[in-house]
């Protein structure tokens, strides 16, 4: 059991007889879209008191769809078949949103992604999910945090200069 939050929820509200392989791969995405953000928002305020508006630019930069796809595409060889099974469902999943700021492939990528993410987290095994996403993050370049933090308001502090 490495799912606190998730046994918590389960204890106070019920838990669900529909088990994670059964859930669709949008249903997935769903919540794994949600589980990964709120890893992210923990990293980042884990890094210490700051202004709202650079922790939401900060995640916001790391859980769009060119980002996430990044990082899965970093750990292809590390995941398992069945795992790989889950993000390739995902994947594949026609949508009836539409990528926004990223490209058809960038967002179907991302899709498995979360849906992967999803899974796991739904499997009672959210450590997988922070191997993966900490591996993935670790070889697209995005931690150590500290160190893509001070880049990144860098770039925030040039925008704002530059009246963008």
């Amino acid at each position: 059991m490495d799912n606190s939050f998730f046994n918590s929820v389960q204890e106070y509200f019920g838990k669900s007889s529909t088990e994670p392989g059964q859930y669709s791969s949008l249903a997935l995405a769903y919540i794994g879209d949600g589980v990964f953000d709120l890893i992210i928002r923990t990293i980042i305020l884990d890094l210490g008191n700051g202004k709202v508006n650079d922790f939401h630019r900060m995640a916001s930069n790391i859980v769009k769809a060119p980002s996430q796809a990044k990082i899965i595409r970093s750990v292809f060889d590390e995941l398992t078949e069945e795992e790989m099974a889950v993000y390739k469902r995902g994947r594949n999943t026609k949508s009836a949103t539409s990528a926004k700021n990223s490209s058809i492939t960038d967002y179907r990528v991302a899709t498995g992604f979360e849906a992967l993410t999803g899974y796991l987290y739904l499997s009672n095994r959210l450590n997988r999910a922070l191997e993966i996403i900490k591996l993935g993050m670790e070889r697209a370049g995005f931690l150590p945090l500290h160190k893509y933090r001070q880049q990144h308001k860098k770039n925030i502090s040039k925008s704002v200069k530059d009246g963008k």
